[in-house]
């Protein structure tokens, strides 16, 4: 990138000087790992909380829960937010909620008291989630738009797979306790990071009011465009499959296929991988073909790919060896589909690019956790539940592409 980041449109004369692309991309990349650093590093310590608050193990798993609740309904909460007050306030304001939570998970004594900060800290951290996507829409045009998302999808892929191991490493010597200081301590460096190399993206002249009234309509305006609604959707589908495989994949490993937690940790790893190479192949893509053209190859492959692992997994046929590869495949065409959507679905709606990307990561979410729900609903004890919602988002998403994406 050049010493100043490309935008997306001529800009106001009074916007801010923004620092070199390469420090933005880090700071925002910072941001961007943070929401699963915080779902999946104290994960390891379940039991070991578990048995300090005097709690079964089920009731702690609420507090995970209870987070994601909140990411949901925080990301739809900071939208009309960031349009009308801009990006950098409501980020520092998020940042201070989430360290102030963390500490007070440190110091919890109670189960409730555990749920109360957990639900407080997801909201905070949701800021997070929601304010670069809105930064990036800010200062970058379609494409390198989408390159920037590449990147911040090596983050997003990276962080999940490094967070329990850290957490892990963390609790043999500070306990669980220790994780909620760390994650203090770096929702603290994110702040500060913020106050010195990130600028206000929004000048004041190309912000929104805001109110219910208006953050209802700016929220039904996105939801009946085609052109947010329909990438929204498709995308929605295929986070579903990745929660499928996440919430299905321990029980058909280890249980089914009797691999060690060790040999689980390389298949998850390996196939984390897919994700993340195809993330940046995605760039080199981009510079020969358009956003529509990848994504409409990547959906059409995850579909044909789900629709064979669910026959794997109905028959058994080709066995362990055949579904590492399929699920392979399937994430590796989700590090491609994320980030061209998300420049697909935002890039029309500059104006309300807070509320969009809010709107996004919600519907996104939302649809991603009732597949991963489903899987255990269905639970019959093979592994034809985690290969079935795979498939059914996958051949989902492709149809809402060629359809109401379509337009």
């Amino acid at each position: 990138m050049e010493s100043h980041v490309p935008i997306a449109a001529a800009r106001p004369s009074s916007a801010p000087v923004i620092p070199a692309g390469r420090l933005l991309v880090l700071v925002l990349g910072a941001l961007t790992a943070l929401g699963p650093l915080a779902i999946d590093m104290y994960l390891p310590a379940l039991p070991w909380i578990a048995r300090d608050v005097g709690v079964d193990l089920g009731a702690v798993q609420l507090t995970l829960s209870v987070f994601l609740i909140g990411v949901a309904a925080g990301q739809a909460l900071y939208g009309p937010i960031v349009d009308r007050w801009g990006r950098r306030w409501p980020l520092l304001i998020g940042m201070a909620i989430f360290v102030v939570a963390a500490v007070g998970c440190a110091y919890a004594q109670s189960m409730k008291s555990l749920l109360i900060w957990r639900l407080i800290m997801a909201l905070g951290g949701s800021a997070s989630m929601v304010i670069p996507r809105a930064v990036v829409r800010d200062l970058f045009g379609e494409k390198d738009s989408a390159r920037v998302h590449s990147v911040l999808m090596l983050i997003l892929g990276v962080s999940p797979i490094l967070a329990p191991t850290l957490g892990g490493q963390l609790l043999n010597f500070t306990g669980w306790r220790g994780i909620f200081w760390v994650l203090a301590g770096i929702g603290i460096a994110c702040t500060v990071a913020i106050l010195i190399w990130l600028p206000e993206s929004l000048p004041r002249e190309s912000r929104s009011p805001v109110g219910v009234g208006r953050a209802l309509k700016t929220y039904g305006r996105l939801l009946t465009d085609r052109r947010f609604i329909g990438p929204a959707l498709a995308s929605g589908c295929t986070l579903g499959g990745i929660f499928a495989y996440l919430s299905g994949s321990s029980f058909v490993f280890i249980e089914l296929f009797k691999l060690t937690p060790q040999q689980y940790a390389f298949v998850f790893g390996f196939n984390a991988a897919g994700l993340i190479a195809a993330s940046q192949i995605n760039r080199w893509l981009l510079n020969r073909y358009t956003s529509w053209q990848v994504i409409s190859v990547a959906f059409l492959v995850n579909a044909v790919v789900g629709l064979a692992l669910a026959g794997v997994g109905a028959t058994g046929w080709g066995g362990l060896p055949l579904m590492i590869a399929l699920l392979f495949l399937s994430l590796s065409a989700a590090g491609v589909i994320f980030p061209n959507v998300a420049a697909l679905a935002m890039t029309p709606f500059g104006e309300i690019a807070g509320s969009a990307s809010a709107l996004l990561g919600t519907v996104q979410f939302v649809l991603g956790a009732t597949a991963g729900a489903l899987v255990g609903v269905f639970h019959d004890g093979t592994a034809f539940p985690m290969t079935a919602s795979v498939a059914g988002c996958a051949l989902g998403g492709w149809i809402i592409l060629r359809t109401i994406a379509r337009g």
